[in-house]
């Protein structure tokens, strides 16, 4: 867990620079995560929590995350990204990919209650660009998920479940979003899922079961999180649709 000056703001994110320094100062309490904390909680986030978060970890709010992996837009093509996360507050995931000789870079986020995504080619030329009720939905339906990669936030949620499936409620920006968590018997996290606000494959939007595969784990400081993962939407058509997968090579914690 590194504590320092804030994360200088990536090149692909610098339209939203004043979002990007004001999530970096979104700052834990400064306690530490003791067992007890999660005594209260339904037995699989009980044991998912204890196996993620070491004793004596201070309990961030936030991560810096570094990530590269593949996006399937179109055909499936690499990227390298860095993301701002605050579960329950925003986030912005800043990345850099290719559409043949050409580097396509800009950034997804949800800050102030609100959705957008933004690219252009060469930092320069539109790609695509999207905001809207729609789509500050479905990015806050992605914050609710991607809460597991800051397990200490756990206290903002309200958990339900079972021995083996534990189900967290976050509220963003008034939005109520379920997250289940698939949980093994010694506490590693299989997986995710939620029915998630969007439009994949071009549908209609709506709610759509969105679906994490976590296909390894990662320790980081006194944090074990998912470090490779497989997203994908299940439209109901029978097509795949996967479309994301990432691998997880650096976070720092605050």
């Amino acid at each position: 867990m590194r504590i320092g000056r804030a994360p200088a703001v990536p090149c692909a994110a610098h339209h939203v620079g004043a979002h990007w320094r004001a999530l970096s100062e979104v700052k834990g309490t400064g306690k530490r995560f003791a067992p007890a904390m999660t005594a209260s909680l339904p037995p699989a986030a009980r044991r998912w929590i204890d196996h993620a978060v070491a004793e004596g970890t201070p309990m961030a709010a936030a991560a810096r995350l570094e990530m590269s992996g593949e996006i399937r837009l179109g055909s499936w093509r690499p990227f390298t990204a860095v993301q701002l996360l605050a579960p329950a507050t925003g986030f912005i995931w800043a990345a850099t990919t290719r559409i043949g000789p050409l580097s396509v870079s800009g950034y997804d986020r949800f800050t102030d209650g609100c959705g957008e995504m933004r690219w252009r080619i060469g930092g320069i030329i539109p790609v695509m660009s999207a905001d809207g009720p729609d789509v500050s939905d479905s990015a806050a339906g992605r914050l609710a998920g991607e809460s597991i990669f800051v397990p200490t936030t756990f206290p903002l949620a309200r958990w339900r479940g079972d021995e083996f499936v534990a189900s967290a409620t976050w509220t963003v920006d008034g939005r109520k979003e379920t997250v289940r968590l698939d949980v093994a018997d010694d506490g590693a996290l299989c997986g995710v899922r939620m029915l998630r606000w969007g439009n994949p494959d071009n549908h209609e939007f709506g709610r759509y079961p969105f679906i994490v595969a976590v296909e390894a784990e990662r320790r980081f400081g006194g944090m074990t999180i998912a470090s490779r993962i497989r997203a994908s939407w299940d439209t109901g058509t029978g097509g795949d649709g996967e479309f994301f997968r990432a691998e997880i090579t650096s976070a720092d914690f605050f």
